[in-house]
C-alpha cells in the first residue's frame, strides 16, 4: 500500500523507473494520459508503426510537443523527455530501460517483445492479454529464467480479479468462483464487425464519430474476450474452468453469491473453485438492473459458524445460507490503471497477475460453416469466436489457439459451433508464438493415455 510514496522517493533521488512502451493505440493513450501525473517515472520511448500516430494521440490526451522531441533514447534518457520511434527492438534493447509495456494488441507480435525484452534484462508489463491466453504459462517461466518479471496489466479486468482473488486467500478465505461482468446473449457468439454496434449498444455514427475499431469491440461482444481474460486468471490463479465453456449466468451485484455456488447448494458451478462471467442481460434479452457488465468480482465462502456469523454482524450482502459472500468492484479504469503495474514490478519485483500453470485455453470456433481455403480473421472477425476451455480438453483435441487463428488458411471443412484444430488449417510454423505454444505444450500438457 506504498508504491506512491516508493515513486516518491525515487522522483526525490532522481532515479525515476524509465519505461518503453510498445504501441499506443487507445489503451496505451490511456497510460500515456496518466505518466506525465504520476512521480518517479519517466516514459523514455514509444516504439509504434505509426510515429506520426503516436504524435496524434500524444498531443489528444495532453501532451506539449516539447516533451517529444528527443532525438534519440540517449536524449531521451538525458534529458527527461521522450523518443517517438518505429524500432522496437531498439526500445527493449537499451540498457537505461527498466520496464516494457507491451500495447499492441497483436499477440504474435507481443510473444517477440516479451521475449526480446526478457533477452535484455526488462521486466515486462504484458497488456496483450491475447499473448498471454495461449503462452502465457511459458512466458512467465522464461521471464523467472532470465530474473525479471512478468505481469499481467493492472486496469485490464484480468489483473484486478487475481488481486481480489489475492485479497481473499490472504484473508483466509477460500475462494468459490471470480470472474468479470458482460453483456451477453447466447447469439452474441455469432457476431461480426458488421452487427457488433447494435447488440453492443452504439449506432454506427457514435461508433464512427469516437473512431472504435468494430472488430475491436466485437471481440468482446462475441465472447473471445471473456473467454481470453478467464483464461488469464484460471492460469494465474489456479482456479478451474466450465468444461464446456462459460455459463454466462445472469445476475445483478446483489444476485452473484446467489449464482455463484455449487450445483448442489442452488447455484451454476460444477464445483468449487472456479472463473465464471455473469450476465448483464436477461435470457430475454432485458437488462438487469445493478449490473456488473464493467466490473470484477470474487465470492468466498465463511468456513465456520463464527464467520458466517460475521457477515450477518457487519451487513454482508449473502445468499439466503449466509454463507457465501461476494466482494465487486463494479468499474474498471483500464489504461489509466496500468501505472500500477509499472510501479509493482519496478519497485516491488512482483507481478500484478501472472500465470502459474497451464489450466485454461481458448479455443477459435466457427462462427458459420468454414470451408477449404477460407482465411481466418482472429479474434472478433467474421469467421471464429473463441471458446473457454479446460487446457487438458484443447489439448486432447489438438484445438486451435485463438490467438493464432488470424490469416491462416482452413484446409478442410469445418461446421459451425465446432471448434478447430491445428489439423484444419496451414499455420506458419515459424513464428516465434507458434514455437512458443508447441513448446509450451510439450512442457504443461498432461500426457494423453491412449487406450489399450
Amino acid at each position: 500500500m506504498n508504491l506512491h510514496s516508493k515513486l516518491q522517493q525515487r522522483a526525490a533521488q532522481g532515479k525515476p523507473v524509465r519505461v518503453g512502451l510498445i504501441g499506443a493505440g487507445k489503451f496505451g493513450s490511456m497510460y500515456l494520459a496518466q505518466v506525465p501525473r504520476t512521480p518517479g517515472v519517466h516514459l523514455v520511448g514509444i516504439a509504434d508503426l505509426s510515429p506520426d500516430g503516436a504524435r496524434a494521440n500524444l498531443a489528444r490526451v495532453g501532451w506539449a510537443p516539447a516533451q517529444t522531441q528527443a532525438a534519440s533514447l540517449d536524449a531521451a534518457v538525458k534529458d527527461g523527455n521522450t523518443h517517438i520511434g518505429d524500432d522496437w527492438q531498439a526500445l527493449v534493447r537499451h540498457p537505461a530501460i527498466d520496464v516494457i509495456v507491451e500495447c499492441t494488441g497483436h499477440p504474435i507480435a507481443a510473444v517477440d517483445h516479451c521475449l526480446e525484452a526478457f533477452a535484455h534484462g526488462k521486466h515486462v508489463v504484458n497488456v496483450t492479454v491475447e499473448a498471454d491466453a495461449f503462452c502465457g504459462p511459458l512466458l512467465a517461466r522464461k521471464a523467472a529464467q532470465a530474473g525479471v518479471v512478468y505481469s499481467l496489466a493492472f486496469g485490464d479486468q484480468p489483473a484486478l480479479i487475481c488481486d481480489l482473488v489475492d485479497w481473499a486467500r490472504t484473508c483466509g478465505f477460500p475462494v468459490v468462483a471470480a470472474g468479470r461482468g458482460h453483456k451477453w446473449l447466447p447469439h452474441f457468439s455469432e457476431s461480426t464487425p458488421d452487427t457488433v454496434w447494435g447488440n453492443y449498444g452504439l449506432t454506427p455514427e457514435q461508433a464512427q464519430r469516437g473512431g472504435l475499431n468494430p472488430k475491436m469491440f466485437n471481440s468482446f461482444l462475441d465472447g473471445s474476450k471473456p473467454s481470453i481474460e478467464s483464461t488469464a486468471v484460471s492460469n494465474a490463479t489456479g482456479l478451474g474452468v466450465p468444461s464446456n465453456g462459460l455459463l454466462y449466468p445472469p445476475a445483478s451485484v446483489e444476485d452473484i453469491p446467489y449464482v455463484t455456488r455449487p450445483l448442489s447448494e442452488g447455484g451454476v458451478l460444477e464445483r468449487k473453485g472456479m472463473v465464471e462471467v455473469i450476465s448483464s442481460l436477461e435470457a430475454d434479452g432485458r437488462k438487469i438492473p445493478y449490473d456488473i457488465r464493467m466490473g470484477v468480482w470474487v465470492t468466498v465462502e465463511a468456513e465456520t459458524d463464527y464467520i458466517k456469523n460475521c457477515f450477518e454482524e457487519y451487513n454482508a450482502h449473502t445468499d439466503p445460507s449466509g454463507r457465501y459472500f461476494t466482494l465487486y468492484k463494479r468499474w474498471h479504469l483500464i489504461g489509466l490503471e496500468v501505472g500500477v503495474s509499472v510501479a509493482s514490478v519496478a519497485l516491488r519485483g512482483e507481478p500484478t497477475g501472472v500465470a502459474t500453470g497451464w489450466n485454461a485455453d481458448v479455443v477459435a470456433t466457427a462462427k458459420r460453416d468454414l470451408q477449404p481455403g477460407e482465411v481466418l480473421d482472429g479474434e472478433g472477425g467474421y469467421t471464429v469466436w473463441g471458446k473457454l476451455l479446460p487446457a487438458d480438453r484443447s489439448t486432447q483435441m489438438g484445438g486451435l489457439p485463438l490467438g493464432l487463428a488470424h490469416g491462416i488458411k482452413v484446409v478442410r471443412a469445418v461446421k459451425k459451433g465446432q471448434s478447430l484444430s491445428w489439423a484444419d488449417v496451414a499455420i506458419d510454423t515459424t513464428t516465434h508464438a507458434y514455437k512458443l505454444r508447441r513448446e509450451m505444450e510439450g512442457l504443461f500438457a498432461a500426457p494423453v493415455l491412449k487406450a489399450a
